[in-house]
């Protein structure tokens, strides 16, 4: 619920936290003038309010250096969000912008920089315009993938809405923060699938981006470039602004879909096995996400066997088999190929998804496994069932929700006390390298951290998911691949100060070996972006220098993504 404003002296809210260098006076004021402009039900001091605005997965958890709002404040329109903004820079009021606030494990709805007023987005929650023609919509921040999802629906028109782990998120948000999703290549990457935006900046003024920019413009959320610099990057993993509206392109719905598994049964298979898996996707023959697996090592980055393995448990080898995958070195010993050769398990396999009408599905899949035979010798391959109805076979599992436009939120048992996954915790962090596309980069990314795990006291002791016995990356980036391993955030403050400390050690072994995050949790922006430090930090100088052009109090998202005003550069977090 809101607060009321005004206050009697030692009433509850003469104890209100205040930000960094406002005086109680200036921020009672700001606050009055927030009501003035959203209505007071919408401005929230409370602790019981406030609580929302924690960072549920904080590794910091229970302990004073923990983040937290002094208030947060909602608005529903664009004017609304100017009339904040300017109130803001009026009395210095420091400001942290959130689209629904559900990107748990990077920090949630907590601001970066604590003491700030939270911009809650959720009430923009309009649909503006989908276009079943030309395969886009535009959106306001407050739009999540089931909102997209179910106005699509509900309306028959044939489009998939490229959906986020878990649904709930925001279509907008997870955009502008480099997320990813599951569908064809061309929209799962999602900022790559924005087109045009408006932007309020720290002055309040409104910009639009792209052909947005052009009065009475008939193709905004259609051609990107407009005329001139494109700037919509710098408003994303940024402060430079807050995005208040966005085009975003959707997927025609496929006549079927259908995977197909290519299994090769050596271990220096992994080499044409990546190969192929690049030249596929690449080329448009098997547009979907492709995913890797080792039946041989018990191991996989199929989304549904990992989420099946938090709810219900990993998937339990043959004593023999175990023994040996224990005692395999980057996934490899010669006792245990020759076991997969004896018992003819294969070592890899390559998950690939397809759209399309069917004899198109039929004849892709074809020309994959001729491409497979000529470079793996020994390739087997299990072909699934061409399905037409997304709905029905996201129901039956028969395909992982995602990979057909359908949002849900069973990923969000990852991380969580599921079946599979007793012990007490209170969710979860990713680290997530970005390594190249090649074998040789999964080998070398899985020797490197395998060993520092096992010699760095730093990294000794403390549960990394995925890392053992072999960690197979991630495919969403086209021509990259993402090295994720995860951690575990507890109720033991010991454990989550352990996990920070270990994250940060393998951030620094990953820039060693020149492998950057692609996101991360707050609380390692500044480490994060401090080690892209080519030529003396010229881009981290590049950054600051436009904060300081287009936000000169220094009022938006402090510290967000490593960019901090003028005023806090060089403070504590």
């Amino acid at each position: 619920m809101g607060i009321p404003i005004t206050s009697s002296p030692g009433s509850s809210r003469d104890a209100m936290k205040t930000p960094l260098n406002v005086s109680p006076q200036d921020f009672a004021s700001a606050l009055q003038a927030f009501a003035n402009v959203v209505g007071k039900e919408w401005v929230f001091t409370s602790d019981e309010d406030l609580f929302a605005y924690k960072d549920a997965y904080s590794p910091l958890r229970d302990t004073p250096e923990d983040r937290s709002a002094c208030a947060a404040v909602s608005p529903a329109t664009v004017e609304e969000v100017q009339a904040v903004v300017r109130i803001a820079n009026t009395y210095k009021i420091p400001i942290y912008t959130i689209s629904t606030g559900k990107n748990l494990g990077y920090g949630g709805s907590a601001p970066n920089h604590s003491g700030s007023v939270v911009l809650d987005l959720k009430r923009m929650n309009r649909i503006i315009e989908v276009n079943e023609s030309n395969a886009y919509a535009i959106v306001e921040p407050g739009v999540t993938y089931f909102d997209l999802y179910n106005y699509i629906s509900e309306r028959g028109l044939k489009l998939w809405v490229d959906a986020a782990d878990p649904g709930w998120g925001s279509v907008l948000g997870n955009a502008i923060d480099h997320g990813v999703g599951h569908t064809s290549s061309r929209f799962r990457n999602h900022f790559d699938a924005h087109c045009g935006m408006e932007v309020v900046l720290a002055s309040g003024e409104v910009v639009r981006t792209g052909m947005g920019a052009l009065p009475g413009s008939k193709t905004w959320a259609q051609y990107k470039h407009g005329m001139g610099p494109i700037v919509d990057g710098i408003f994303s993993q940024s402060n430079f602004g807050i995005v208040t509206k966005m085009g975003i392109w959707l997927m025609p719905a496929p006549e079927a879909f259908m995977e197909g598994t290519v299994f090769a049964p050596h271990y220096e298979d992994l080499h044409p096995l990546v190969e192929l898996l690049k030249y596929a996707e690449n080329s448009g023959l098997a547009p979907g996400t492709p995913e890797l697996l080792s039946p041989l090592l018990g191991v996989s980055n199929q989304t549904k066997l990992l989420v099946d393995a938090f709810y219900k448990g990993p998937p339990q080898l043959p004593k023999a088999q175990a023994e040996l995958v224990a005692t395999s070195k980057v996934g490899y010993s010669s006792e245990l190929a020759r076991y997969g050769a004896d018992n003819r398990i294969p070592y890899w396999g390559l998950y690939l998804k397809f759209y399309g009408p069917p004899k198109v599905i039929a004849a892709q899949w074809e020309a994959v496994q001729e491409l497979a035979a000529k470079s793996i010798k020994g390739a087997t391959f299990q072909t699934g069932p061409i399905q037409t109805d997304p709905r029905k076979a996201a129901e039956a599992w028969t395909i992982y929700p995602q990979d057909v436009g359908v949002p849900n939120m069973d990923f969000f048992g990852m991380g969580t006390r599921a079946g599979g996954n007793p012990a007490p915790m209170r969710g979860h962090m990713w680290f997530s390298p970005v390594i190249p596309q090649t074998a040789q980069g999964i080998f070398d990314a899985n020797r490197v951290f395998d060993e520092a795990a096992r010699t760095i006291p730093a990294l000794q002791n403390v549960p990394i998911w995925n890392l053992r016995p072999f960690a197979l990356p991630a495919p969403f980036y086209e021509r990259t691949f993402l090295f994720i391993v995860g951690f575990p955030i507890t109720d033991d403050t010991a454990l989550n100060k352990s996990v920070v400390k270990a994250y940060r050690t393998l951030l620094d072994i990953g820039a060693q070996h020149g492998w950057g995050e692609y996101r991360c949790h707050t609380e390692f922006h500044d480490q994060a972006m401090g080690l892209y430090s080519y030529n003396d930090h010229s881009l981290m100088r590049l950054h600051e220098t436009i904060k300081d052009a287009v936000d000169p109090n220094g009022i938006l998202s402090a510290g967000r993504y490593g960019i901090w005003p003028r005023h806090l550069r060089g403070r504590p977090s």
